[in-house]
């Protein structure tokens, strides 16, 4: 078994957001959404960051093309091992894996015998081989090595001799971790457990592994069962996702791992204290790049995770936070809400003032028109959690002063197709901004790929006096989203800059009209700049 310094046996993290959530439904990654997800992964301090299937698709082929600068994490590649009657080296599927840049390789291979009689057609015997003749190849190409067995406690419960010589098959052959996989997730945990034990006997639990599927709401269960029993790499996905009913959640398992006394006593990760304080931020992030409404209700991570509401329990989280909190919401990002009275939301506010550094008087009443307009503006679609600069600059607006560093009297958009120099129809926007600064007025216009990048070159053109603060600003992220559908749809967007100095900060913007929406996000955004740079008013 393999140890820290500190006495624990170490954990293995392996995750799979980019290629088995990739299968969850109505989720498709770009290849600047992996690259930036696979950095986020490894600063988060995951072990193992699964990219895709080299071969499969152009995307995953063009991911592989160039390993990511990844500081701690193993980029992976997955793939199935040769297939019947092939040779390694004549299997382009094979080959695909061992020209990705990558610095390990998860081949899939069927350890049911029902699966190998009925989907591969082909034996027991010549499953085995190519088990072993894919490991052994990639071994001698110096690669990291692992094999996921693909219905395992399945094909366990059918035919555990085989199972067994599937997982052995691996080990022998070189295999760093053969990973037992719940394909159909159907599994219990106490079969997990059972099961896992007498596997290790075959194959050491430090060479073992989990894949859980979450189909009976049991994915994190089942992988802790697994821990228990002697695996000691978990693999998962950020958010759940995945086909079906998703994977085992990496945003429950981790701050599991790292803050339940059974674990944390036993076990040591990747991802330190540090980290861990990063997980909401992460599990945002991924739902924001694929515009989904984050579940409020998750475990650790939710909005939710930590408010109380109403009665008793709310007023003994005011006496003691620690009543109704199994651990503290700081440790993963979070933070604490209690929803029992106006008094209950001028804390809360009180706590995302201090959060920020905004300077207050608790006594000042303007905090209740501060909490008031909270209110009315999160009722109306904005989402100040989702978007810091943007409660800053409300917040400062409503207790003291934000100078108003100039005004836009006017803003105007175009979009036209026409033909080019050379005959391509093309669609061009472009977009004329007027604005006031200390009396002087200012018209700007630029174009651009689309409206808003058009508004955003235009508004930040020429701002007179203070364009020497925002001349390191840039656009780096947006997104959209529909508050609800029809023909009076609400849109809010957010949208992330980033200044010269590399800090980043997220705007919101909300109107029925996606253009309005943008431009209030993009205006904070240039306020924000001019506030935290101490621009004269």
């Amino acid at each position: 078994m393999s140890s820290t310094g500190t006495g624990r046996e170490r954990l293995y993290l392996f995750d799979t957001t980019l290629r088995d959530g990739a299968q969850t439904n109505g989720v498709d990654f770009t290849l600047a959404d992996k690259r930036v997800i696979a950095r986020m992964l490894d600063e988060l301090g995951i072990d193992y960051v699964e990219g895709g299937y080299p071969g499969a698709n152009p995307l995953d082929t063009e991911f592989f093309a160039e390993k990511p600068r990844l500081g701690q994490a193993r980029f992976t590649a997955f793939g199935m091992t040769r297939r019947a009657g092939r040779s390694v080296s004549n299997d382009p599927g094979v080959a695909a894996l061992l020209e990705a840049k990558a610095d390990a390789i998860c081949f899939v291979a069927k350890s049911s015998a029902y699966q190998v009689r009925v989907a591969l057609e082909t034996t027991n015997e010549e499953n085995l081989a190519s088990i072993r003749d894919s490991v052994t190849a990639a071994r001698a190409a110096g690669r990291e090595v692992m094999l996921d067995c693909e219905h395992f406690f399945d094909g366990y419960k059918e035919n555990a001799e085989f199972a067994l010589a599937c997982a052995r098959t691996a080990y022998e052959a070189g295999a760093r971790w053969v990973v037992l996989c719940d394909t159909n997730g159907g599994t219990m945990p106490h079969e997990i457990e059972t099961i896992v034990g007498v596997v290790a006997k075959h194959v050491p639990g430090d060479h073992l592994g989990i894949h859980a599927h979450n189909d009976t709401e049991q994915a994190v269960a089942n992988s802790l069962a697994a821990v228990r029993a002697g695996v000691r790499q978990i693999q998962g996905t950020l958010n759940g996702l995945g086909e079906r009913c998703g994977n085992a959640n990496l945003c429950s398992l981790i701050p599991t791992l790292k803050l339940k006394g059974e674990f944390s006593s036993r076990f040591e990760i990747g991802v330190s204290d540090q980290q861990l304080g990063s997980l909401v931020k992460v599990s945002r992030t991924l739902d924001d790049m694929l515009n989904r409404a984050p579940n409020r209700h998750a475990p650790y991570v939710g909005e939710s995770a930590f408010v109380t509401k109403t009665g008793i329990h709310a007023s003994a989280v005011l006496k003691d936070p620690q009543t109704y909190e199994h651990v503290a919401p700081e440790s993963v990002g979070n933070h604490r809400k209690v929803l029992v009275s106006d008094q209950a939301g001028r804390s809360n506010v009180i706590a995302a003032l201090e959060r920020g550094g905004i300077p207050f008087s608790k006594n000042d009443p303007k905090l209740t028109r501060l909490v008031e307009e909270l209110k009315e503006r999160e009722a109306a679609g904005y989402a100040y959690e989702s978007a810091n600069a943007s409660f800053e600059l409300l917040a400062r607006r409503t207790l003291g002063s934000v100078p108003e560093f100039f005004r836009v009297e006017q803003f105007d958009v175009n979009v036209e197709q026409r033909y080019n120099a050379v005959g391509e129809r093309i669609t061009v926007a472009l977009a004329v901004v007027k604005v006031d600064v200390a009396g002087e007025r200012l018209i700007s216009a630029a174009e651009g790929n689309g409206p808003v990048n058009a508004l955003d070159v235009a508004l930040r053109k020429d701002l007179g006096k203070y364009q020497g603060y925002i001349d390191g600003l840039k656009l780096i992220d947006y997104r959209v989203r529909i508050l609800n559908g029809g023909t009076e749809a609400v849109t809010r967007v957010l949208i992330e800059s980033e200044d010269e100095t590399g800090e980043r900060w997220t705007t919101v913007g909300v109107s029925p009209n996606i253009i309005a929406a943008s431009f209030q996000a993009l205006m904070d955004s240039v306020f924000y700049k001019l506030v935290k740079s101490g621009a004269a008013g």
